[in-house]
């Protein structure tokens, strides 16, 4: 009887020490940061391949691998639709052990803040969202300020004085990019008029190009564009147009009728967040917001084709903004109605400026009476 307790007891023995040193159970919090590779995981809402926001967001995956070599691990998945579908594969980054998840589509904002409450050692990044926790962060950038730099460079070109704009959904970033771009334009040219179509797609390529076929049929000779992929760049330069291009510098994939391109450097945010978390130092829970001065947004090189008093004309403004001096949305500024939206001297605070939903004086094209509230993609 006393040799039977004895077996019974260290197989119990046993049984609990397996159990300490056995794997978590899928539903379980990730484990704290081991000695191993810090672990990054994007979730993109399109292929790498589009040329456009994915492939910007992988050349940043790219460029922290070569920054931080054997110290970082990263894993992505591509074309993951916003829903249900994203917050599975957000919680399974999460239960792997991932130490830093990015989520790069507006659509991810909820299933990431729920994955987060269910993780709270993981540390998450939603970009251009607007819910925030103790360790979800959201990060944007102000691509309002160099899409009005490439207004400047599409209103010095244009001699239809008709630009398309190929748009995908009426929420304020987009029309916050569709204003500043146009008050470029017409600060070049008064004479200008932007046309907008919208295609209620972040990535459908015959939709996109369809939509810059159209906007050129209708006498625009410079394509503009808030869409995933390269499609209305290429349209443009099939019919003898310029265009702009959007999220990477588009003319090595175009050629040089794409005249430059507001562009994204996620990189210059993600290594400061990885640097910060790995030594201890880094608070989640932030709302990021930078600008040219951060150099998170950019305007890409010029093409050849573009003159060189223009081209100085747009280096004279950038620096303008980047003094601090003055700002895209300053006033006087009217609406597409005729009313005045900012007075002289004055300019739209950030909250005004995330929530907009009008089109200014200049734009062709119908806003929404109220848009979704947020930042975009």
């Amino acid at each position: 009887m006393q040799k039977k307790v004895l077996w019974l007891a260290l197989l119990l023995l046993l049984a609990a020490l397996a159990a300490c040193g056995g794997e978590a159970a899928v539903d379980e919090p990730a484990a704290e940061m081991t000695d191993g590779p810090f672990k990054v995981a994007f979730v993109y809402v399109a292929p790498i391949g589009d040329l456009g926001w994915s492939w910007a967001h992988d050349f940043a995956r790219l460029s922290l691998e070569s920054q931080f070599g054997d110290a970082i691990e990263t894993a992505f998945i591509e074309s993951v639709p916003e829903g249900p579908e994203s917050e599975r594969v957000i919680r399974d980054f999460a239960n792997k052990g991932y130490n830093l998840i990015i989520t790069t589509s507006f659509g991810y904002m909820d299933p990431t803040i729920t994955v987060a409450q269910e993780f709270p050692n993981t540390e998450f990044i939603h970009i251009s969202g607007y819910k925030t926790a103790d360790n979800v962060s959201t990060v944007f950038g102000r691509m309002y300020q160099p899409r009005y730099l490439s207004g400047l460079v599409a209103g010095s070109m244009t001699e239809t004085n008709t630009i398309g704009y190929v748009a995908a959904f009426p929420i304020p970033e987009v029309i916050r990019g569709i204003n500043a771009f146009t008050r470029g334009v017409r600060d070049a040219n008064p004479d200008a008029v932007v046309r907008v179509v919208w295609t209620n797609t972040w990535f459908d390529p015959p939709q996109e190009k369809e939509g810059a076929e159209a906007l050129l049929s209708a006498g625009a000779d410079v394509i503009a564009q808030h869409q995933d992929t390269t499609e209305p760049q290429k349209a443009a330069a099939d019919a003898g147009a310029f265009s702009i291009g959007y999220n990477s510098d588009m003319l090595p994939f175009v050629g040089e009728t794409v005249l430059t391109s507001p562009v994204w450097h996620w990189e210059r945010k993600y290594a400061p967040v990885i640097e910060g978390i790995m030594n201890g130092t880094y608070q989640g829970g932030e709302s990021y917001w930078g600008g040219l001065t951060d150099g998170v947004v950019s305007l890409a090189p010029f093409s050849p084709l573009v003159p060189q008093d223009v081209q100085n004309m747009v280096t004279e403004k950038q620096a303008l903004i980047e003094s601090g001096a003055w700002d895209v949305f300053c006033g006087p500024l009217f609406g597409a109605n005729g009313n005045l939206v900012v007075e002289e001297g004055k300019c739209l605070t950030d909250g005004e400026m995330l929530s907009m939903d009008y089109f200014i004086d200049g734009v062709l094209g119908e806003a929404p009476a109220a848009a979704p509230e947020g930042l975009g993609e």
